[in-house]
């Protein structure tokens, strides 16, 4: 291979600091909620892996605090800890906020069933007459 091409000397792996990590991910996540997180992670040369690493490191909150150039480590059993049970925890407010709907939706279904039915008596109440 020649000099000029430009793997060269070999593939050059990017490293991010954590600011950038935390970046990211919010840029991602924000992209997400669009239905663009393919879009972004495409356009930002990222892997979805990558994504899923640095969300479980934040989570356990060994991203935040680090200065530039610090080594990330892994988190520690107390860390791992906290970031499942947030994750339980969010888990178990979206399937609350999904049952909060469907007993809306429900309430609603019935009103409207109870307003057919009694202006179908009112309605073979006057046809008897």
């Amino acid at each position: 291979m020649s000099s000029s091409h430009p793997r060269a000397d070999g593939p050059r792996r990017r490293r991010f600091t954590p600011e950038q990590k935390l970046a990211h991910l919010a840029a991602y996540e924000e992209a997400c909620e669009q239905q663009q997180g393919g879009a972004y992670l495409r356009r930002e040369g990222l892997y979805s892996s990558l994504i899923t690493e640095w969300r479980r490191l934040r989570d356990a909150g060994v991203l935040q605090g680090k200065q530039p150039g610090q080594a990330v480590g892994r988190p520690s059993k107390e860390q791992a800890e906290i970031a499942r049970l947030r994750r339980e925890l969010d888990q178990t407010r979206q399937r609350l906020d999904r049952t909060e709907t469907a007993l809306e939706i429900m309430g609603k279904a019935r009103a409207l069933l109870e307003d057919i039915s009694e202006s179908a008596d009112t309605e073979t109440k006057r046809k008897k007459r």
